[in-house]
């Protein structure tokens, strides 16, 4: 018997705005494995030739996806009924074809009603940020619903650090943290040559992009906000932007204190966070097992015997599940937007924005104490 045919019309649509590395080597693959329940309509990019580069790789499950590129490109997708939704996934700083940066291009999709993932980091700076979302909100504002802004940071939908976070419930008074990274940027990674990253106007560099990921777990495993830092920062290797080393100690809402050490110039490879309590200790660390890019979780209660278990990496397919499926809510149940999982919201990435800032600030005055600004 013949499988029945998808209604693509039934399904939310979705434009794939980008069409670098992460989109073709992570969207592109999730989409295809989801396409019973959204429906590829078209990929933009700056040039001709990379879109159509990247189309090809989604004809077998999106035959009559459309190609635009440029300014027009994007306001034909923008003007689009049948296009719900846009995943944004580019630079963070300025796009010179544009002169825009990425926070206009997302304020432009959400005033078009269109439904928006964006990569992260969500910008370079607090103060950019906060203005976003205070555009943002005027949306809700000014009559109706404004449309689902989420985040794709993507750790906080990862299945290991979940269980972690499960367990750190359970250990009692929480009386130290650490969180240790060690990731050596070397020019064989497909994102080493990446100019956005070494932009004078994304400062930071690769310790803000990937750094709000790791501020991410921190976050969710410890159930805590980030209350202030103190922050030394160090750039050693100079094919990449500074700074490449932050070591960092941290103070926890919940009075907890730990570290934080980050280094994308070191030689070893290590991801890991560890929350010692009264009534035991967890720690995940990131591996390979059986030939799969995961984490282990491992539980030492005080009393009992320790507990390892190995989760595969899933974030990105979670988050992208989690965004359709509360897109298809919106447009075919008349659900609410702010019904939509808080796990991607603006806030929780303006959080993991502000705890890096604040480390760089930190060290600009010599490690001096600095107050993790929290919007609400």
């Amino acid at each position: 018997m013949a499988m029945a045919e998808v209604n693509v019309a039934a399904l939310p649509g979705l434009a794939l705005v980008g069409a670098g590395i992460f989109a073709r080597a992570q969207y592109i693959p999730h989409l295809r494995n989801m396409k019973d329940v959204v429906s590829l309509r078209a990929i933009w990019s700056r040039s001709q030739d990379s879109v159509q580069s990247t189309a090809k790789l989604v004809h077998d499950f999106a035959p009559e996806v459309e190609i635009k590129w440029g300014a027009d490109g994007l306001r034909e997708i923008l003007k689009n009924e049948s296009i719900h939704s846009v995943a944004i996934v580019l630079a963070g700083q300025a796009q010179s074809f544009f002169c825009k940066t990425q926070l206009e291009i997302v304020h432009q999709a959400l005033k078009a009603g269109k439904h928006v993932l964006q990569e992260k980091p969500i910008g370079p700076n607090v103060a950019e940020v906060r203005n976003a979302i205070s555009l943002y909100r005027t949306l809700h504002a000014t009559g109706g619903q404004a449309p689902i802004w989420a985040l794709a940071e993507n750790y906080r939908f990862e299945p290991g650090l979940l269980k972690a976070s499960d367990l750190v419930r359970d250990l009692g008074d929480m009386m130290a943290v650490e969180v240790i990274v060690e990731l050596p940027m070397e020019e064989s990674n497909p994102y080493f040559s990446s100019s956005w990253r070494r932009d004078s106007s994304f400062p930071g560099g690769f310790m803000l992009d990937g750094g709000v990921h790791f501020t991410a777990g921190l976050r969710l495993i410890t159930g805590s906000e980030v209350k202030s830092v103190m922050a030394i920062a160090r750039h050693v290797d100079a094919s990449l932007p500074p700074p490449d080393n932050v070591s960092a100690l941290l103070q926890l809402e919940n009075e907890c204190a730990g570290v934080m050490v980050m280094s994308y110039s070191s030689r070893t490879r290590k991801v890991s966070w560890r929350v010692v309590g009264s009534r035991g200790t967890v720690e995940v660390e990131r591996g390979i097992n059986n030939g799969q890019h995961g984490y282990t979780v491992t539980h030492c209660p005080a009393k009992g015997s320790p507990q390892a278990d190995f989760f595969p990496f899933a974030g990105v397919q979670e988050e992208l599940k989690s965004f359709v499926k509360d897109v298809a809510k919106v447009v075919f149940e008349g659900k609410s937007s702010t019904e939509a999982d808080q796990c991607s919201s603006v806030v929780e990435a303006f959080r993991d924005v502000a705890v890096i800032e604040a480390m760089l600030i930190s060290s600009q005055t010599k490690g001096g104490a600095v107050q993790v600004e929290h919007h609400t």
